[in-house]
Parts: C-alpha cells; structure tokens; sequence
C-alpha cells in the first residue's frame, strides 16, 4: 500500500501543482508580457507538453486509488476514501473533456491564425483548469482531513 500511496501522491503534485502554477504564476506573467498571439501559441505549448504528464498523472491516480480504495474495504472504505474518488472522477472528466475539446479547437484555430476562436478556446480552458484547480484542492483536503479523523 505503500508504494501505491507513493505514487497517487506523486501523480496529485503533477497534477494539481501543475494547475496551480501555470494558473496563478504562468497565466499573470504571460498576460503581462506578450502580446495575444505570443501568448495563444506560449499556452498551446506550454499545455501540449503538461497534457502529456496530466495523462500519466491520471493514471496513476486512477490506478493507485482504485487499489487503495479496495484496500480499505471497497464499497465499505470510509466516507472521505468515497469523496476523495467521487471528487477524482469528476476532475478526469473535466480534463478529458478540457483535452479533446478545447484544446483540441485552441490547436487548430493555431494552425489556422484565427486568433478569436484560439483566445475563446483558450478561455474555456482556463474556467475549466480554475474548477479543477479548485476540485483538487478540495480533494486535497478532503485527504488530509480524512486521515486526520480516521487516524
């Protein structure tokens, strides 16, 4: 159990940290210093790349947790085992649905220098990366929180 806790641990710092840092240091910064289309095809990269590692992160949370989860006795794991999942699942699919769609629309509008439709792409993913930034926080709370009452 240990090494599942490792990297379900691991997977919640690239993840969520990840959110955290381009939502409250990158994105500032950016908006500052480049002009819009220097910034639209900054983002484009920036979370080509992170998607990658978010995909990975994914995956070993979705993995670890499941495996924790049955640990802890499955359907009877404790309230905040449930919550942390529930909370989980509806982060992936924001992500999912932030990846193939989007992302996706932010790519090709790129491609085709139609800078409205990139910026109104990319302005959906920002709201989106704000709710799971803000899920995953809660999560996060919810874990610490969690082990605190059960321990």
């Amino acid at each position: 159990m240990a090494v599942a806790k490792l990297l379900h641990v691991l997977g919640v710092v690239v993840w969520v940290g990840g959110m955290f840092f381009a939502y409250l240091a990158l994105r500032p910064v950016a908006a500052q210093q480049l002009e819009p289309q220097q910034r639209l095809k900054l983002w484009q990269g920036v979370l080509q790349r992170y998607f990658l590692w978010v995909w990975l992160a994914v995956a070993l949370i979705l993995g670890s947790g499941s495996y924790m989860m049955w640990q802890s006795g499955g359907v009877n794991a404790p309230l905040h085992v449930h919550t942390m999942m529930l909370l989980g699942l509806v982060m992936m699919l924001i992500f999912a649905h932030v990846y193939f769609a989007p992302f996706r629309r932010l790519q090709r509008s790129i491609v085709a220098q139609d800078w409205v439709t990139a910026g109104a792409a990319l302005n959906r993913i920002r709201i989106m990366v704000a709710a799971n930034l803000s899920l995953g926080l809660i999560t996060i709370a919810v874990a610490a929180l969690g082990q605190i009452t059960a321990g």
